[in-house]
């Protein structure tokens, strides 16, 4: 089989290596050439473990090529994938012009049947759209050429994008033609071998699936993190509670555990999308209202425990700061709540030295040099008044305690993922702060009477 895919950025990279690594004939298209030239020297515009070993691999294998030209790669594919981005706009919708974009050029430079896919995460109705942009811009070559329509979400998590795609929990597909159907079972059918199942339903569901996965999985950690604050409140530990509801199938162990909020390309734009696609529909999405509510005043717990701690006025201070990216495993700095964290600390007058291990360089592309990079965890410690936990890299787990009690100038963790034992740490003599877990008071005098 072979197929085209349009975008070579977090969606499109991973699907297209990950088809041409069951040995479908695969060309990634992008309009940005320096993107595909640094693509054919095999440098990645992501970084994801283990896509740049398998890049490498199926590009000098040739089942994996990278192109500009649409028109040179679109003759001959059984499916066109559509994987470019929708950022949100002004008012939360998701931006189609990219995607419509691609659809007319699709139009323009088909010479015979294929199945145009959408990949992106786009609204219901937009399979529609696509297919009117195919087939106006056909109608304008005045050629009848048949295609069809289908929609493909992804449900990649980053950082573990690869075993979600080879080994996926299900794959969803939308469609409304038997010939579409059988390409696509064709296309996924290497990827079924584990059992698990390739749902067909109609377009506008599996349109709607994407949304609504992610901002399900929004809500549960908007709600833990709405439960970890009133549990530092009224002195229960949520670590506990998390352990005592996750046990609870109905409700699982996943996306429960509290933070200072979620960030990425998907979690934020995914649920405004959704409300503002509510709105249009005259349907107000209260929950997920409240789901955005509350996690963008989580982004700003850790800066009020500092404020709570060295008082409103931070000049003079130095934060250390460990993890920039989003979440782990990835160098995604979009809504990253480090962001928001940084931009406080700096408005009040802190230095902030901060290290990740791969985020650092993305990072400096918003933050530029307002703030200091440290070659590693450690020298981020140096002198600093407070180590501040924000991503939960694996390598920060289990650090000699010891040596960070030396190089801090005060031995204070602000903990965003609760990833410290809060009793290990104070009885190392650390000031310990976490989410949802309440700070031990100070010790009572004990009066004769």
């Amino acid at each position: 089989m072979k197929i085209t895919i349009v975008g070579t950025g977090y969606v499109g990279l991973v699907t297209g290596t990950c088809f041409a690594e069951v040995g479908i004939n695969v060309t990634c298209i992008d309009v940005d050439q320096r993107k595909i030239d640094n693509l054919n020297k095999g440098i990645l515009p992501i970084y994801e473990p283990g896509l740049e070993d398998m890049v490498e691999r199926n590009a000098r294998n040739g089942r994996l090529q990278f192109s500009t030209n649409l028109a040179e790669s679109l003759p001959g594919s059984d499916a066109v994938f559509i994987a470019v981005g929708t950022p949100p706009g002004e008012d939360g919708s998701a931006d189609l012009k990219y995607v419509l974009a691609v659809a007319r050029e699709i139009g323009q430079s088909m010479t015979d049947y294929c199945v145009v896919v959408t990949k992106s995460t786009v609204p219901v109705g937009t399979a529609e759209k696509v297919r009117t942009a195919v087939r106006e811009t056909l109608d304008k070559r005045s050629t009848d050429l048949s295609f069809d329509v289908a929609s493909n979400p992804e449900f990649l998590k980053e950082g573990a994008a690869i075993d979600d795609f080879l080994k996926p929990d299900r794959i969803v597909v939308g469609l409304d033609s038997p010939r579409a159907e059988e390409i696509m079972r064709r296309l996924y059918k290497p990827f079924l071998l584990n059992g698990h199942p390739c749902i067909f339903m109609d377009i506008p569901s599996a349109e709607m699936t994407k949304y609504a996965a992610n901002s399900m999985l929004a809500t549960k950690i908007s709600f833990m993190n709405d439960i970890a604050n009133l549990c530092e409140l009224m002195g229960a530990d949520v670590n506990m509670v998390r352990k005592g509801i996750g046990t609870d199938t109905r409700i699982g162990p996943k996306f429960i555990y509290p933070g200072i909020g979620y960030g990425g390309s998907c979690f934020p734009k995914d649920v405004k999308a959704l409300i503002k696609t509510a709105a249009e529909n005259g349907y107000p999405m209260q929950v997920l209202q409240a789901v955005e509510a509350v996690n963008e005043a989580q982004k700003s717990v850790l800066f009020n425990k500092i404020v709570a701690h060295f008082g409103t006025d931070l000049r003079g201070l130095t934060f250390a700061i460990w993890g920039l990216s989003f979440k782990p495993n990835t160098d995604d700095m979009r809504e990253a709540p480090s962001l928001v964290l940084i931009e406080k600390l700096l408005a009040a007058g802190a230095t902030v030295k901060a290290f990740d291990p791969v985020a650092m360089p993305e990072a400096q592309h918003t933050l530029g040099d307002t703030i200091t990079y440290a070659k590693d965890e450690y020298e981020a410690l140096i002198d600093a008044d407070a180590l501040l936990i924000v991503t939960e890299w694996a390598q920060f787990r289990a650090p000699n305690f010891a040596v960070m009690a030396r190089l801090l100038r005060n031995p204070a963790i602000f903990d965003g993922r609760n990833i410290y034992d809060a009793k290990e740490l104070r009885e190392a003599g650390f000031t310990y702060f976490g989410i949802g877990i309440q700070a031990l008071a100070e010790p009572k005098l004990q009066t004769a009477g």
